[in-house]
């Protein structure tokens, strides 16, 4: 059976950057997987080469055993992978249910068209992330940081992926927050989602992952068990700043 997302030997250059040096690894269907490193170690770009906002120098993106390497993120989106970014990037002149909508549009324009937006299924997205009914026609200067990773949560919700990449999802979030975003990640897992996490939180981050791949300077140094690769010489060096 196909791996839900398998990379191998991956290679991203800028000029005499190496960003992405020779990473591989694969994440079985359901599981939630950690990726780990310092600022700068290439993680935001291992997920912006998975959704095609740069494209690899060299190696191969799969999912479900299908190489994505050549096909447009929309096109990617449609085949059931999906992000959150590291900085919130949502549309500033929409409401939160407007926000989460467009995520909805890529597979419903025309069933939008002809039977108008799906308002109970936004809504239910919304309440599922944290979001009151009193927060759904704020925008988003109204929203506070932790506001606003929820926002992303639920606009990457809204494209139906099977697949979920999640970039400092924790970030800004109260302990409170934290705990709900974290109950709903286990939850969409009973389901089947597949999920892969870079966070700095280590905390929030440990009882939701299977395995844990440290990076960097763009190599992968550590894969395993969670406690494993927080252990290793070189993750506790590189990251950690202990010997």
């Amino acid at each position: 059976m196909s791996h839900p997302l398998e990379i191998t030997n991956l290679v991203k250059r800028f000029g005499g950057l190496t960003a992405t040096d020779d990473v591989s690894f694969h994440i079985e269907q359901g599981q939630s997987v950690g990726l780990i490193g310092p600022n700068g170690a290439g993680k935001t770009t291992i997920f912006s080469q998975i959704m095609g906002e740069l494209r690899q120098n060299s190696g191969t993106i799969r999912l479900y055993g299908e190489d994505i390497g050549d096909l447009s993120t929309p096109a990617r989106i449609r085949r059931g992978v999906s992000r959150t970014y590291q900085v919130p990037r949502p549309f500033g002149d929409m409401s939160v249910v407007e926000n989460i909508r467009v995520g909805l549009m890529p597979d419903s324009i025309w069933k939008m068209i002809t039977q108008g937006p799906d308002r109970d299924r936004e809504i239910e997205l919304a309440l599922s992330v944290g979001f009151s009914e009193n927060d759904l026609n704020r925008r988003p200067d109204e929203l506070s940081m932790g506001d606003l990773r929820k926002l992303e949560m639920a606009r990457t919700m809204a494209t139906g992926p099977s697949v979920m990449l999640l970039d400092e999802v924790f970030a800004g979030l109260t302990k409170g927050e934290i705990s709900q975003i974290g109950e709903l990640i286990q939850q969409m897992r009973r389901d089947g989602m597949t999920f892969l996490i870079v966070s700095h939180d280590l905390g929030a981050l440990e009882p939701l992952i299977d395995r844990a791949i440290a990076i960097n300077y763009g190599s992968k140094i550590a894969e395993g068990a969670y406690a494993d690769v927080i252990s290793d010489p070189n993750v506790r060096s590189s990251y950690l700043g202990v010997a």
